[in-house]
């Protein structure tokens, strides 16, 4: 097991590299958000492929990991390819671009650290299905994590097509979208992040204690980081600043777990 991990995190380290390489080619190291859901299902194949005899629950547990990244990917690698550079990374690596050290700023400040958070986040679909081996039945706590990994598909899915939609359209220039999920929600997509991970280490749980235990810090940290850290308080730092109509919007509207809105 611990072989493989280890054969994990190199596949992981040599994917960063390489990315790296490409970022410092291009001067923009803004794609990494899309590497993020890409990178998770690289790590599940990776365990998936070191199993001489993968049983159904490693394989429902890479093709969860693998849905949920590849349309994380597209999407973010898809916005991207819209928008250019994004700002945070250019106000981060301003000053190492100005001095003719942008790669190795680059893995210094993003690619190295998310090679680390990847992997440990990636840990349920890791140990999961390293752990999972024929014969390995899915039970009852297995279709409930399926159940709650498609909740949250359905949620960050249909949040970012509401999004989308809403940006594209020039009469909502300035406004707050505050209909569909994003009437109950905050932060439908996030919600619906979260929902997946727990969902994927429920499955995964099915593995053994041992399993559960070592696994559960990738969606602790995964939910810590929408709610507490680079997700919602970055965000909504600049919105409330930025876009009038928006400390209402937050006023009445659940910050993560849908709810009703509150009377005004």
């Amino acid at each position: 097991m611990v072989e493989m991990l280890l054969v994990n995190l190199a596949v992981d380290l040599i994917m960063m590299l390489a990315l790296c390489w490409v970022a410092a080619r291009i001067g923009d190291v803004s794609f990494i958000d899309a590497v993020w859901g890409f990178g998770m299902v690289v790590l599940a194949v990776s365990s998936w492929l070191q199993l001489g005899d993968p049983g159904t629950r490693a394989s429902l547990l890479l093709v969860m990991t693998a849905i949920w990244g590849l349309r994380l990917a597209w999407h973010l690698y898809t916005r991207w390819r819209a928008h250019g550079e994004d700002p945070r990374y250019a106000r981060m690596l301003g000053k190492a671009r100005a001095e003719g050290r942008y790669g190795s700023a680059a893995f210094k400040a993003v690619f190295g650290p998310q090679a680390l958070l990847l992997f440990i986040t990636c840990l349920p679909a890791q140990l999961g299905i390293l752990a999972s081996g024929a014969p390995a039945p899915i039970g009852l706590l297995g279709w409930a994590g399926f159940a709650l990994w498609l909740t949250g598909m359905v949620f960050e899915t249909v949040g970012d097509m509401q999004l989308t939609k809403f940006r594209a359209d020039p009469s909502s220039k300035g406004k707050v979208l505050d209909t569909g999920l994003w009437r109950y929600t905050r932060h439908p997509n996030y919600f619906g992040d979260a929902c997946a991970w727990w969902g994927i280490w429920l499955v995964a749980a099915e593995g053994g204690t041992w399993v559960a235990l070592a696994s559960v810090i990738g969606p602790l940290f995964l939910t810590y980081t929408l709610t507490k850290w680079s997700g919602k308080p970055l965000l909504e730092k600049g919105l409330v600043k930025n876009r009038p109509g928006y400390a209402d919007y937050v006023a009445r509207t659940s910050g993560f777990v849908p709810w009703p809105p509150k009377k005004s």
